[in-house]
């Protein structure tokens, strides 16, 4: 079982361990229980526990935080990259930013801004002196996941090796063979990055819920490392499936466009290029 100690999370946020504690009683976040019944958080509480204690530091009625803090559970991304994200709260309202998307758009002052990547830059240096511990030999391939998502803003070789140990210990784990493809993308291996969203496909065939927006992800990138390695026809397939499942995927439709005029089928590269202008002007 992976997580932060109470006392880890008091001195990451500025918070004494009491408030940490009864925000977790009063129900903001529902952390696990690690050895000795001692409260662990992931690092989505940590980014849950930060906006809870600014509204409520402003005043807002505990009912309020509550019902914003379940909508922000829901908006948080699931894993990484987080580098673009940033979290704000005007009143009981909660603001999520994701590059060029955005929930409830910010009109007024806020309460508070934060980026979560520099919450993340701060919880990698205890992730990786967890690393350094015996007692990671007992997590299991969900655990390595965690640990491989809060030792990337850190470093990108140790989260790679954590997410090779959730792939030894599971090979059809969906997050981390998107992931692990993902840094293998990034290093210029394509052809390896393919192999693992491949993976991530065949894990999540059937999947509901949750999973939809890993599925989308796994088309998506896999249509951009078969058109690294120049399989437009493939590549053209996975960028319509990613689009099958989100129609409002604008990169999708972007990248569509692209090789639909390499291939010389004008007409339906403006159509995707249509499609991709709409959505951004939204």
């Amino acid at each position: 079982m992976w997580g932060y100690a109470a006392r880890d999370v008091a001195r990451l946020l500025g918070l004494s361990v009491p408030e940490v504690r009864r925000f977790a009683r009063d129900g903001f976040v529902a952390p696990r229980r690690g050895p000795r019944n001692a409260l662990l958080f992931t690092f989505q509480d940590l980014v849950l526990l930060r906006t809870a204690a600014g509204l409520v530091r402003a005043h807002v009625p505990a009912a309020r935080v509550r019902r914003a803090l379940r909508q922000l559970r829901a908006q948080l991304p699931a894993g990484r990259p987080l580098a673009a994200v940033h979290v704000s709260a005007d009143g009981d309202r909660v603001v999520v930013r994701d590059g060029g998307a955005s929930w409830h758009p910010e009109t007024g002052q806020l309460v508070l801004d934060f980026d979560v990547a520099g919450l993340a830059r701060k919880v990698a240096p205890l992730a990786r002196a967890a690393v350094r511990t015996r007692a990671l030999e007992r997590l299991d391939a969900d655990a390595w996941y965690a640990l491989g998502c809060d030792l990337e803003p850190a470093s990108q070789r140790e989260a790679r090796e954590a997410w090779r140990r959730a792939l030894a210990l599971d090979p059809d784990h969906p997050r981390a063979n998107l992931d692990y493809g993902r840094l293998l993308h990034e290093d210029g291996d394509a052809a390896g990055a393919e192999v693992h969203y491949r993976r991530a496909l065949a894990s999540l065939t059937g999947a509901k819920g949750e999973a939809f927006p890993d599925r989308v992800t796994a088309w998506f990138n896999l249509g951009v490392a078969l058109e690294d390695q120049r399989r437009d026809d493939e590549a053209l397939l996975a960028y319509a499936r990613a689009l099958r499942a989100d129609p409002a995927h604008g990169d999708a439709h972007f990248n569509a466009s692209r090789i639909l005029e390499r291939l010389g089928r004008r007409a339906e590269a403006l159509r995707h290029l249509g499609a991709y202008r709409r959505l951004t002007r939204r």
